[in-house]
């Protein structure tokens, strides 16, 4: 039985509350980490999640798209929490950080695959620490080593892969979470109008081109869709994603979530190639 809701806010925190006579949840958006993209609200089975269209500042400014969680709504299952690639919401059981769905193996921990070679990295360089746009990285001398220590905050890193691309030694290596495509309908996109540009966390990804209109470079894009919600023009401006690096998951939760961020097209090819791999394990099981 509920006894409370709450609901607090400030200017680096908006945390949702549900207090019962035996646990207590609190989900928490970090508004720092947060860029306002479309993932959590696509996949929130209650749909307690909204992402508002950017605002201006008084100077005119564009600022990030803001992201609402209404505490009537929420059954705090983590779903959230499991697939932000940013890692800006945090779930927590009774002052534990916990994901229910995670747990319960009915949804996936999404993979952060990146290799650093710090023997190729000279003392002085700095490259991937000054290019990542979430100040992920922090490289520093190992004296005892006589040699360079990469650090790299793997849990809210999006593998947007700028580092990767920074770097003049080629030192990282970085695969993406997401996988998929973006265009720009240039009929349709506003000339001179950069609010995807403005919005867009990783820096070069989008930019406007000598004619006025938005271009792309999508090596570093990692489809998160903050430009979607951003553009002020319905149809300028289009993502689609194919695949999501994950562990592996045995769950309906799981597939309705893929087929909402991806389609249902990529969704049947993944449990296509799920079944095709439970049946090669039991294959060798049986002969082995």
């Amino acid at each position: 039985m509920v006894m409370k809701l709450l609901k607090t806010q400030t200017e680096r925190e908006l945390v949702i509350e549900r207090i019962m006579y035996t646990k207590h949840y609190s989900l928490a958006l970090d508004k720092e980490r947060c860029v306002g993209c479309e993932i959590c609200q696509t996949v929130c089975p209650r749909e307690a999640i909204k992402v508002a269209k950017p605002t201006r500042t008084e100077v005119g400014e564009l600022k990030r798209p803001t992201t609402t969680i209404d505490e009537t709504k929420c059954q705090f299952c983590g779903i959230c929490n499991a697939i932000c690639p940013f890692g800006a919401l945090m779930l927590r059981i009774n002052g534990e950080n916990t994901v229910p769905v995670l747990e319960k193996e009915s949804f996936p921990q999404l993979i952060r695959e990146i290799e650093v070679e710090s023997s190729r990295c000279p003392t002085d360089c700095r490259e991937c620490e000054k290019a990542c746009p979430f100040n992920l990285i922090k490289v520093s001398v190992d004296n005892a080593k006589e040699g360079v220590q990469v650090n790299i905050d793997k849990e809210y890193c999006p593998t947007c892969r700028l580092c990767e691309v920074k770097c003049p030694y080629e030192a990282l290596s970085v695969r993406k979470i997401i996988l998929g495509t973006i265009r720009i309908n240039r009929e349709k996109c506003p000339e001179n109008c950069r609010d995807c540009v403005d919005v867009c966390p990783v820096p070069g990804v989008l930019y406007v081109a000598d004619d006025g209109k938005v271009d792309i470079n999508d090596y570093c894009c990692i489809y998160c869709g903050v430009c979607r919600i951003a553009c002020p023009v319905e149809g300028a401006l289009e993502i689609e994603r194919g695949s999501i690096y994950h562990a592996s998951v045995h769950s309906g939760a799981w597939n309705k979530a893929l087929e909402k961020l991806t389609s249902t097209k990529d969704m049947a090819k993944e449990l296509r190639t799920r079944l095709t791999l439970k049946a090669r394990e039991s294959v060798k099981r049986r002969f082995s």
